[in-house]
């Protein structure tokens, strides 16, 4: 995550992109491909990577500094691996039909790249707070990455945009917003992931370029300025 000062200067949204991890980083990319076909299981993995990931900065910051350098990174995996296995029992009893359709991808949680990554480039080396904060602004990015991914993925690939409640899988609402026989099943499948996913790559690309140029013309207008 950038510092606080680019944060401010590029705004909530503007930073969310810029530090986006599926998009930008290009981390923790097969469960976005893998898990998006609907929203519940977008916002039910997002959910799991959020709890992980800022407990883990929690837990990580606090033991930074006991912790001998040489085992970092196997300390960090137990923290990890014992907080994703305390998260999907609570999926596997509270609710079970969302812990079946994430399937293996909630214990792959462990090795997800984002959560190991922010341990040991922000985590280790800062405070309590700022590794809470830094841990929920990845969380949220990721979420909203998996989320739009899903939204796309599901309207197109069954024209229906649907959410259920995981604890009684009670129909929250249900709203078909193309008509039966215009859907394309095709994004409903590992093909539909890869184009979904790089539609949404490029898009981010495009911002960030967009957004870089403008900056540099205004470097340049201010250099000029100043002469």
């Amino acid at each position: 995550m950038s510092d606080n000062k680019n944060m401010k200067k590029r705004g909530f949204f503007a930073e969310m992109v810029y530090s986006n991890p599926v998009f930008g980083l290009y981390l923790g990319i097969c469960s976005a491909l893998a898990v998006t076909t609907t929203l519940n299981n977008a916002l039910g993995m997002g959910l799991c990577v959020i709890v992980v990931l800022v407990a883990s900065n929690i837990i990580i910051s606090l033991i930074a500094r006991i912790t001998p350098e040489d085992i970092h990174i196997p300390v960090y995996i137990v923290i990890i691996a014992t907080l994703v296995t305390l998260v999907s029992m609570l999926l596997q009893a509270f609710a079970p039909e969302l812990f079946n359709a994430l399937g293996a991808f909630v214990d792959l949680i462990v090795v997800n790249c984002i959560i190991l990554g922010r341990a040991e480039a922000y985590a280790c080396d800062h405070t309590v707070g700022e590794s809470a904060k830094d841990g929920i602004m990845m969380g949220l990015a990721y979420t909203f990455s998996i989320v739009a991914m899903s939204l796309i993925r599901q309207i197109l690939g069954t024209g229906v945009l649907s959410l259920t409640n995981p604890l009684n899988n009670a129909t929250i609402f249900s709203l078909r917003l193309i008509p039966e026989g215009f859907e394309i099943p095709v994004f409903t499948s590992q093909t539909g992931a890869f184009l979904t996913f790089a539609i949404l790559a490029a898009l981010v690309t495009a911002y960030k370029n967009h957004n870089d140029a403008k900056e540099q013309a205004a470097i340049k207008a201010a250099a000029k300025g100043a002469k």
